[in-house]
């Protein structure tokens, strides 16, 4: 926790078991923490310079640890003043790219990232600088993230950044997809699914776009265009704007809730009728949920004949009405 200020692990493991006993020497400390005597006299010495230790004048060779409040609060003091000083500098590079904007010919509105390591860095990037929204159009294949391994989606939902996202529809077929995607939605993800998504497609804050390209060949590795503000940004845009206004947004039931009272389904249904309206295959769905595809069936006769309804499009209709699920 405290690297943030500068401390590598050692150190801070040093500090924290200082803070809690009157003195102790580097022999002991290094015995206590198994490490290397030569080690700990180091990380001392580091933590020494940065005022966190001092030698103990009691008992010689021996380390005490300084105030908590006063040292750590003098490296959080100087870690916002470098934080002030970074802003100021961001501000002037900001400008300095603005100005630079106008000048681009149309060839260099895009760069071009080369390498699935670059195409993640990337991927990451956006989603660190985004401080108002995020868009994102997903196809079935995963060419740079898999979403169970995107830590930065989480991290910009708790800063408040919304997250917009259409997945194709055919992603549901990998087995335990919708748990992952049920779990973004709860995290704050709206999510929206569509039979086919054209491109693949990340835009932050609708200033810079990332649009990950397919690997020509196995071993090329991939790569990216990042699109900066321009006619083709714009486009973009107006794309997944498109999609997104005819995609089917998906919106996990919980079990036993509905908007009458005694007309309730259990979970197992209301996730059969979340994909079903999602646009799924009854084959997909018993993939997605590790039934058989006759079993599937059953069920959803079932629930026609529950809801009193014909034809699968009534029985959409009506769980809506009914509020066997959240759409």
């Amino acid at each position: 926790m405290l690297d943030v200020l500068g401390l590598d692990s050692l150190e801070e493991g040093t500090y924290r078991r200082l803070v809690a006993l009157t003195s102790e020497s580097a022999e002991a400390l290094a015995a206590a923490m198994n490490a290397e005597v030569l080690e700990l006299r180091t990380a001392l010495e580091s933590l020494e310079e940065k005022g966190l230790v001092a030698r103990s004048t009691a008992t010689p060779g021996h380390f005490v640890a300084s105030p908590p409040d006063l040292a750590l609060g003098s490296l959080i003091v100087d870690r916002q003043e470098d934080i002030r000083r970074a802003q100021l500098e961001l501000g002037r590079l900001t400008e300095a790219y603005r100005g630079a904007i106008s000048d681009r010919t149309d060839t260099q509105v895009v760069d071009v990232v080369h390498g699935r390591q670059a195409v993640a860095q990337r991927f990451a990037q956006l989603q660190r600088g985004a401080t108002r929204e995020v868009l994102a159009l997903v196809k079935s294949s995963v060419v740079a993230v898999a979403p169970e391994d995107n830590v930065d989606e989480a991290l910009a939902l708790a800063r408040g950044v919304d997250y917009r996202v259409v997945l194709e529809r055919a992603a549901f077929e990998k087995p335990g997809f919708l748990d992952v995607a049920a779990e973004s939605i709860r995290a704050g993800v709206t999510v929206r699914v569509t039979e086919e998504i054209p491109l693949r497609l990340m835009v932050a804050d609708r200033r810079i776009a990332l649009l990950p390209l397919v690997p020509a060949t196995a071993d090329s590795g991939g790569g990216a265009l990042l699109v900066h503000p321009s006619g083709l940004l714009d486009a973009l845009l107006t794309l997944f704007d498109l999609v997104w206004q005819s995609a089917f947004e998906v919106v996990p039931t919980e079990a036993g809730m509905s908007k009458r009272a005694g007309d309730q389904i259990d979970e197992v249904d209301a996730r059969i009728l979340t994909l079903l309206l999602a646009g799924l295959t009854d084959h997909a769905i018993g993939g997605q949920l590790g039934m058989s595809l006759r079993t599937i069936q059953r069920r959803v006769s079932a629930l026609m004949e529950r809801a009193r309804v014909v034809t699968r499009f009534q029985l959409g209709h009506e769980a809506s009405r009914r509020g066997w699920v959240g759409v």
